[in-house]
């Protein structure tokens, strides 16, 4: 009867222990995919910064009446459809995120071509508008970059959790899938070349 007592209490302790380890992993699981979702959040939204600021400096070059109008139209038209792509990153692959990441890209392009053609308005280089928003912008550029870089780098804490034994049984159990991470774009590996013209 001592030994059947005895047999049945070390049953119950390790079965407590083990259901206590499985609560714990998955709350830990929880937690980092939850930390890299927030983080996530703050990349959308300094993404929205950047369209914010995009129209209103849109509306101050339109301002110039002889500014080229097919450079506006490709900025709002690429702003439009970059504002449009949108994913929910619990439930994104990695083509997704690519897609994400190449409308953005786009609206970079589209962008930088606006400034490149604004450096043959005098006026509208001194416009002190124009210069804020400009400012801005390579500000929330940075902002972008330092955003994905946190959310990459807890996404990434995440993923190799997930695959990592035992915690790939907890995962599996739990049906946490992998976060999607943002890469390089596409031609970032090669250097871009420079000319000296003296």
């Amino acid at each position: 009867m001592k030994k059947g007592l005895i047999v049945l209490i070390i049953i119950g302790i390790i079965g407590f222990l083990g259901v206590s380890w499985y609560v714990s992993s998955t709350n830990q699981l929880v937690e980092m995919k939850g930390e890299a979702t927030k983080q996530w959040a703050n990349v959308e939204s300094s993404y929205q910064r950047r369209s914010d600021l995009i129209g209103n400096l849109v509306k101050t070059v339109q301002g110039a009446a002889e500014f080229e109008r097919s450079t506006l139209t490709e900025v709002i038209e690429a702003r439009a459809k970059a504002t449009s792509t949108t994913i929910d990153i619990n439930a994104a692959n990695s083509t997704q995120l690519a897609q994400f990441q190449q409308a953005q890209g786009e609206l970079n392009s589209a962008l930088s071509r606006l400034l490149v053609s604004v450096e043959r308005y005098p006026e509208l280089k001194a416009n002190q508008n124009f210069l804020e928003l400009q400012s801005q912008l390579e500000g929330t550029e940075n902002r972008i970059n330092v955003e994905r870089n946190r959310f990459n780098n807890l996404a990434g804490d995440y993923n190799i959790s997930i695959q990592k034994i035992p915690m790939k049984y907890v995962a599996s159990w739990g049906n946490f899938e992998a976060l999607a991470l943002f890469s390089a774009d596409q031609g970032a590996e090669d250097a871009p070349e420079v000319e000296f013209n003296f």
